[in-house]
């Protein structure tokens, strides 16, 4: 057993499970990344950590400041980890519909939760997080959107760790979110096997997929290049929270729906383009922080209309 000397040395290296059992041809094979095994319970613990690092390697932040992000829920989780044991504060700005168990997290982990309008979604508080921080030149403002230090933690470290468990993958499959992901991952792994595709999962454009976005809606991230991806595919609040309960039924992954609407995408993409090779699907997020949303137990149409008006992924 590797011993630690800090929870912030446990981020990364996370499992990769085999859920082939998903896919809809026999010839093709899926494993998920299991990112909800990080200590926060996402990916963002790995952007949030090399977001502080090169920042205090820039002499940007020093020990009492206070910084400034807008989040739907994982990165502020990640960060106000990274907060609490490096000495800083942390001001989160936060839609205010989020599921209720992102927020007492942020809340325990010690940050300041100011809330955003939750019709004007990540969006809004993106918005709100820039006026602030164009108004108070006191916080540090990281902005995962425009940060450089979010692709560099996937390329340094989750795309290594997939090419050296799967040496054999064909394709890479994620959500589009910050973009954070598919451009680490995506970077990384066309160095060192070109012919890997890169897939995006997006909602359709207006319709919400929290924690996922379709760059028509409005906002593209600083950090995306679209020349990174080989194609992108649609997952809908429906599809995903299906897939959500796929993964715990037929897999036993108790995962959050962000990761059913990668799953649902990775399905989508296989069924139409491939008759064998390998995928790998990176499930951003655990279960646990959503289980009031009902997304496993209750009426699927229930779910689903809730999903309209509560951020739960």
């Amino acid at each position: 057993m590797t011993r630690y000397d800090s929870i912030l040395d446990t981020i990364g290296n996370t499992p990769l499970v085999d859920i082939s059992q998903l896919s809809p041809m026999p010839g093709v094979k899926i494993f998920a990344k299991l990112e909800g095994q990080n200590p926060g319970g996402s990916s963002k613990d790995r952007i949030a950590l090399k977001m502080v690092q090169l920042a205090e390697q820039a002499e940007e932040l020093r020990a009492g400041d206070t910084i400034l992000e807008p989040s739907s829920g994982n990165t502020g989780i990640g960060l106000a980890l990274v907060a609490k044991l490096r000495g800083y504060k942390l001001r989160i700005i936060l839609p205010e519909n989020v599921s209720v168990e992102r927020r007492q997290l942020l809340e325990i982990f010690g940050a300041e939760v100011t809330l955003s309008p939750g019709e004007e979604g990540s969006n809004g508080a993106i918005r709100m997080a820039e006026t602030i921080a164009a108004q108070d030149s006191s916080y540090r403002f990281l902005f995962q959107y425009g940060n450089p230090a979010n692709p560099l933690a996937h390329y340094e470290g989750t795309g290594p760790e997939i090419l050296k468990d799967c040496p054999e993958i064909d394709v890479f499959c994620a959500g589009l979110g910050t973009s954070g992901t598919l451009m680490g991952v995506g970077r990384y792994l066309k160095e060192h096997k070109p012919e890997v595709k890169i897939v995006a999962v997006e909602p359709p454009a207006g319709e919400l997929v929290q924690g996922l976005r379709n760059l028509d809606d409005g906002f593209i991230p600083p950090i995306f290049d679209g020349d990174v991806l080989d194609g992108k595919t649609v997952a809908r609040p429906r599809e995903s929270i299906e897939g959500t309960r796929r993964l715990l039924n037929e897999c036993g992954i108790f995962a959050g729906v962000s990761s059913g609407a990668a799953v649902y995408g990775a399905t989508r993409y296989i069924a139409r383009t491939m008759t064998e090779g390998t995928v790998v699907v990176l499930l951003p997020d655990g279960g646990w922080k959503y289980l009031s949303s009902g997304a496993w137990t209750d009426d699927l149409d229930t779910v689903v209309e809730l999903a309209t008006r509560i951020n739960y992924w």
